[in-house]
């Protein structure tokens, strides 16, 4: 799936097949996910202890600004970063660690148990290949389907997704950009995984077809039982289609609960900066005013100490420089990591119940 793992001397994939796979009550399940970079020397961490879950048929969305580690979160689930990445945790699949298997059994676990569709379709698709013959490819390799039986599929796909039939033989520059991304999701959907990764899907979309692309993804995930997980700066468009949402800053979770409650009343700071930046409809202040919010993320070569957001934050407080909060029950379903939800008497304590060390010091 990604040129920077290609091993033409691998095994080929192992079985894996979705009737043999185990169903447990979550259908991933990360715990104190961290990847860092070793540059100059040193490591450069860019997720820190990120831990969430995802029942079967359940859709999570996670947003934040660009370089948050929303896609390298995405990325790592499976196993798909550069060999600079040195990446500790666990990601369980339908129960099995992503992150201790062989490379025959995570060849078959891409596409057939997880699949991926890349922000940038222009980028991610072979453009010396035609579309249907991309389509085809998971179909032949983790599907054992024969030449003729995956041609057919690739028709039938093309047509859920809203292409017609003859655009198999197209090649990615001949369609628009539109066109590519329903290419792409065709090709995520082609081998029934049980949870697609889609990061950034409608990036560089115009409003209309982002629109069109959101509500084919909605309505394939939802009529297939397939779990989700989306990545997107877009509050809105996230709260629009998901059931949770999951708010990452610095690396880290910084929130977390139902969609529609964090996008109208987020309680970490950096989740309402995030939903007050987007105008609302019938709202002329926030037409005439949109709220944004000064200055860019740290340098996660150079955090600063106690709260991560503390130098952007508009609420900040004199503890804020001390305690590194972690994620607090902030009401029914919800949690955020922010000194206004922790209690006054706590420092960097995990709650009780599930651990979550690992948010706390990145390891």
């Amino acid at each position: 799936m990604n040129p920077t793992e290609h091993r033409p001397d691998t095994p080929a994939p192992e079985p894996a097949d979705a009737a043999d796979r185990p169903g447990p009550d979550r259908c991933l399940e990360v715990d104190g996910l961290s990847v860092s970079y070793r540059a100059g020397g040193g490591e450069i961490p860019a997720v820190r202890g990120v831990s969430f879950d995802l029942e079967p048929g359940s859709k999570l969305g996670v947003a934040g600004e660009s370089g948050c580690g929303k896609s390298t979160v995405a990325l790592a689930l499976l196993r798909l970063l550069p060999r600079s990445a040195r990446i500790s945790g666990r990601v369980l699949l339908d129960g099995e660690d992503v992150l201790d298997m062989r490379w025959g059994r995570l060849r078959a676990v891409r596409w057939a148990g997880a699949s991926i569709v890349f922000q940038g379709a222009m980028h991610s698709l072979n453009p010396v290949q035609r579309v249907g013959d991309q389509i085809a490819e998971p179909l032949l390799v983790h599907g054992g389907a024969a030449p003729a039986q995956a041609r057919s599929q690739v028709v039938e796909l093309l047509e859920q997704v809203g292409l017609p039939a003859w655009r198999e033989r197209s090649y990615p520059h001949e369609l628009s950009g539109g066109q590519r991304q329903r290419a792409m999701i065709a090709m995520a959907l082609a081998c029934r995984p049980r949870l697609i990764i889609a990061d950034e899907p409608t990036t560089a979309l115009d409003v209309m077809i982002q629109a069109q692309i959101l509500r084919l993804i909605d309505e394939l995930v939802t009529g297939r039982d397939i779990s989700m997980l989306m990545i997107s700066h877009d509050l809105s468009v996230l709260a629009e289609t998901c059931d949770r949402l999951a708010v990452m800053y610095a690396g880290r979770i910084v929130e977390e609960g139902p969609a529609d409650e964090v996008f109208a009343a987020a309680r970490h700071p950096y989740g309402a900066a995030l939903s007050a930046a987007f105008p609302r409809v019938g709202d002329p202040a926030s037409r005439r005013a949109p709220r944004g919010l000064p200055g860019d993320p740290p340098d996660p070569a150079e955090l600063p100490s106690g709260c991560s957001f503390r130098p952007r934050c508009p609420e900040v407080q004199e503890r804020c420089s001390e305690v590194d909060p972690v994620l607090w029950p902030a009401g029914p379903g919800r949690t955020a990591a922010c000194v206004q939800v922790l209690p006054p008497e706590q420092d960097t304590r995990p709650p009780p119940g599930r651990d979550r060390a690992s948010e706390t010091t990145g390891e």
